[in-house]
């Protein structure tokens, strides 16, 4: 049935001229940019040449306003380093030697290929990668089960960004919750239904730089303008956390602990929501009892608080007329990310923060984003060869839709299962960005006989790996739509270059999946198969080009109206129709139905041994403004703002180890209980940021102007080597940012 839109009014076509350039209005949810999907205009001079992007104004979304990365868009697209064309190796794997070939050629090896495989292995042997995705997850996950593979996944341990907190959700509620802001309406602020809420509590989160879930970070600020007072739980002082009027600087690893705690406060002190929990949430009693041992002078021993603050978070975030919480990837790095994720869940609906205005809302979606697009494709048949389902209950569910990658690793190295025999890698520079212990991983890959990857620049993994390259073009040079993560509306990406001769990813994929299954791809254009997606809003997409971005209509306290659940019935799309403190999908599935905090392995208390060794936690992967993981270490103008890899030291802890501002060290720690050590290099950054017993490093780190040969620097540079593979119990969450470390002076070897 049509849904009918609501649109962002324009004063001007999506294509026009302005000062003797051409203007075109579209989105950046695509390389280079992030998870995001602000509104830009793309200025192109007479030569085609992308000369300019600036945000558009007219656009509800990010409202004219935009980040470093987008301004330096065509940096980026007019890169000399950029791939070309087609290209096939011409050496071994690890040397920078390459053969250009035709798109053709490129196509009918991949098809002869994979063909090969899947005749004579199956088709499960051929294995599908992706990365961050973005607009590009959902053609991913169709080629590969088009394909007949149910081996397609991130290559992320434990799915440990994004997944823990949405299958967490899901479990509890039957829904994914994202804060409201009033990014479900054109109006935005003004939009009469919408409340401002009184306390946004971001957890794990940094909004200003990150990108979680679709969330601008100029929203928290929008609502602290407008009256919205703030609880920050982050080890480090962000710049949101210097306007908090709580914040809980607590141990990294210990959120669990921390939200257990403050529900013991609302629970012991008659805080929560009775009515709201009478009427809508089951296993109060259950969970009650669960919490009640976590007093906040307990949760403050392992937490590393004050007790009081613990308190103070939790009286202010249930007086509150509308809670919002700004949850972040934070929660979902560590092995026990579902328990964590249940039971800071469990305080929306303790407090009623559920489906209400100014609270967690479920946003309205055009195309299903983490599960992916095609499900249907696979027979049971094929889905039970998926690799992790013998492993890990979460996999067996059929609630996750992917592959263990950890399984996947394990199966290149034993041929157990079964042997896999090629990958296709899309949207990850997997070695650098997303793979734990990464010589484990390269090593595991060489396995492989046949390596295809997209992306539009060389980097480590493609030059460790690749056997065939395939040059994606960028945002501007090509079409798509904006189909998820936690933000829906009907937004295109409009191309407004030339992209030469390179493709579009999904353009790459059709083709692609025309050859392996045509009938289901059966568009002849990547415009055509947009259009089917967007068929529900009566809209193709060439008319929403030119009246994008349009809102799908939205309602409050569904749950009230019989909109969650397929039976129309009133309540939630869970076994009991009721939020659930107590998880009868987790039951089922033999785990702990309840919230649980369980110590970080290593940790200071389960490895006091290790930890004297390695007497500082580390926690990694904090957003710096340059970068989105991997992508534009290879962009000058944004390389300028942080060159090269740092870890936040206190200034008590530099003092210390005699530590400079500025010199080079090595970091060191334990690869998980394996009894190895890894190590990588960095430059001390002096900050009071953080806590003394506390250090902080970005990720995913690669020198572009480095020798190819020597894998840019990554192998040295890659904090990943500080980790091991290995998910918890659920096979949902892994340990990122939550290991123990020694900082060692380069002058000491």
């Amino acid at each position: 049935m049509d849904q009918e839109l609501a649109f962002a009014a324009h004063e001007k076509p999506f294509r026009y001229d302005e000062d003797g350039l051409h203007v075109t209005r579209g989105s950046a949810w695509s390389g280079p940019g992030c998870h995001l999907g602000c509104g830009v205009l793309m200025y192109v001079d007479d030569d085609g040449k992308l000369v300019k992007v600036e945000g558009d104004p007219e656009n509800p979304y990010n409202q004219g306003r935009l980040c470093a990365r987008c301004l330096a868009t065509p940096n980026a697209v007019n890169s000399p380093l950029r791939i070309r064309k087609p290209m096939i190796r011409d050496g071994k794997r690890g040397e920078d030697k390459w053969k250009e070939i035709s798109w053709d050629e490129a196509f009918d090896l991949v098809e002869e290929k994979f063909n090969y495989y899947k005749e004579n292995y199956g088709a499960e042997s051929v294995t599908f990668w992706e990365g961050t995705g973005r607009d590009i997850s959902a053609w991913i996950s169709r080629l590969a089960w088009s394909f007949g593979s149910p081996n397609m996944g991130p290559s992320l341990n434990g799915l440990a960004c994004y997944g823990p907190r949405v299958y967490g959700c899901f479990v509890l509620s039957g829904s994914f919750w994202v804060g409201d802001y009033s990014q479900q309406f054109v109006d935005r602020y003004d939009n009469p239904e919408w409340k401002c809420p009184e306390v946004i509590m971001v957890w794990g989160n940094n909004p200003i730089v990150a990108n979680s879930d679709g969330a601008l970070g100029h929203w928290v600020v929008d609502c602290m303008q407008r009256g919205s007072k703030l609880i920050v739980v982050d080890p480090k002082i962000t710049w949101l956390a210097s306007r908090a009027d709580v914040v809980i600087q607590l141990r990294p690893g210990t959120d669990a602990a921390l939200a257990m705690a403050m529900a013991n406060v609302m629970i012991e002190e008659g805080l929560y929501d009775r009515e709201f929990v009478d009427y809508w949430v089951y296993g109060f009693e259950e969970y009650a009892q669960a919490v009640s041992e976590f007093t906040p002078e307990k949760a403050a021993e392992i937490c590393w608080v004050e007790p009081e603050v613990i308190r103070q978070a939790a009286r202010m975030y249930a007086a509150a007329d509308g809670g919002l919480i700004q949850w972040g990837v934070a929660l979902d790095q560590k092995e026990e990310a579902i328990p964590t994720c249940q039971a800071v869940a469990a305080l929306m609906m303790l407090t009623g923060n559920v489906d209400n205005p100014g609270g967690m809302i479920k946003p309205p979606e055009l195309l299903m984003y983490l599960n992916g697009w095609g499900m249907e494709l696979l027979s049971q048949e094929q889905w039970a060869k998926r690799l992790g389902v013998e492993k890990y209950s979460f996999y067996a569910s059929g609630g996750v839709t992917v592959a263990s990658a950890e399984v996947m690793v394990e199966a290149m190295e034993t041929g157990e299962p079964y042997p896999l025999k090629a990958a296709w890698i899309q949207t990850t520079n997997l070695l650098t960005c997303m793979g734990v212990d990464p010589d484990r991983t390269k090593r595991a890959f060489e396995n492989l006989e046949f390596i295809v990857m997209v992306d539009p620049f060389k980097n480590p993994t493609m030059i460790a790996l690749a056997d065939l390259v395939l040059p994606a073009c960028m945002y501007p040079e090509r079409n798509g739509i904006r189909c998820g993560d936690g933000c829906q509306r009907a937004e295109t990406i409009n191309r407004a270059i030339d992209p030469g001769d390179t493709k579009s990813d999904m353009e790459i994929n059709l083709e692609l999946g025309r050859r392996f299954n045509p009938e289901a791809w059966p568009w002849e254009t990547v415009e055509e198969m947009f259009s089917s997606i967007l068929e529900e809003t009566g809209m193709t997409f060439e008319e929403a080009q030119q009246n994008a971005p349009g809102y799908l209509p939205y309602e409050y306290y569904k749950y009230k109206k019989g909109m969650l659940r397929p039976d129309g019935q009133l309540g939630f799309n869970t076994p009991t129709g009721r939020l659930e403190l107590y998880s009868n999908i987790m039951a089922n599935m033999g785990l702990d139905p309840l919230p649980t905090f369980v110590e970080p392995t290593p940790g200071p208390v389960t490895t006091p041994e290790l930890y004297e060794e390695f007497p500082l936690v580390l926690t990694t992967g904090a957003r710096r403004w340059n970068t989105f993981h991997a992508e534009n270490r290879e962009n000058p103008r944004l390389r300028r703002i942080h060159p090269e890899p740092t870890v936040q030291v206190h200034p008590d802890t530099a003092a210390e180890l005699g530590l400079c501002e500025g010199e080079w060290v090595w970091l060191e720690g334990p690869k998980g209980m394996s009894g190895e050590v890894g190590r990588c290099k960095r430059v001390v950054e002096i900050t009071p940021a953080i806590r003394p017993d506390v250090v902080s490093t970005d990720h995913a780190w690669w020198h572009p102007e480095g020798d190819p040969e020597k894998l840019y620097d990554m192998p040295e540079l890659n904090v990943n080597k500080l980790m091991a593979w290995g998910a918890g119990p659920s096979g949902i969450g892994a340990n990122y940012k939550s290991l123990l470390c020694r900082i060692r002076k380069m002058t000491e070897e």
